[in-house]
């Protein structure tokens, strides 16, 4: 999801929900504790250098039961952030604490912003030698397909 996108969605909402993979809501006393662009250079194990580029969203739970983020007090970090930081309208990464900060890419359903998971993957698979995963063929598929059938005369 991009910035650009999260800011017409907050401009909708009442108020603002998180949902985790495992489809546990963020607690709603949470606080957006940073807004800003996070820049990654590196060489892939093929030898590309790459470069990428992502607003990055902190979520924090505070024991602070009293107060609510609305979606117009984030419009207005959010907006503060594109001004001050010059942010362009980039893909939106979320961390958020569990055993370790996890890293979520974002998407909304409607309701509430669902934090995606995120996979590693290799970069350069083509220069490293390995093999794209091949489609699963159901055996059903094969039977009829095959040309093995002992009236075929190939095998």
């Amino acid at each position: 999801m991009k910035l650009s996108e999260v800011k017409q969605v907050l401009q909708q909402l009442t108020q603002i929900g998180f949902q985790l993979p495992n489809g546990e809501l963020v607690p709603n006393h949470f606080h957006v504790t940073e807004v800003g662009k996070i820049t990654k250079n590196f060489i892939d194990c093929g030898g590309t250098v790459r470069n990428e580029e992502v607003i990055n969203f902190q979520l924090w739970n505070a024991n602070d039961y009293d107060h609510r983020l609305h979606p117009e007090k984030l419009l207005n970090i959010i907006e503060l952030s594109e001004k001050v930081l010059g942010l362009e309208d980039l893909e939106i990464e979320v961390e958020y604490q569990a055993e370790t900060i996890g890293k979520f890419g974002l998407e909304f359903d409607g309701v509430n912003f669902l934090l995606a998971t995120k996979q590693t993957d290799c970069l350069a698979k083509d220069k490293c030698g390995i093999p794209e995963e091949k489609p699963r063929v159901r055996l059903s598929e094969l039977q009829q397909t095959s040309c093995c059938d002992p009236s075929s005369n190939c095998c």
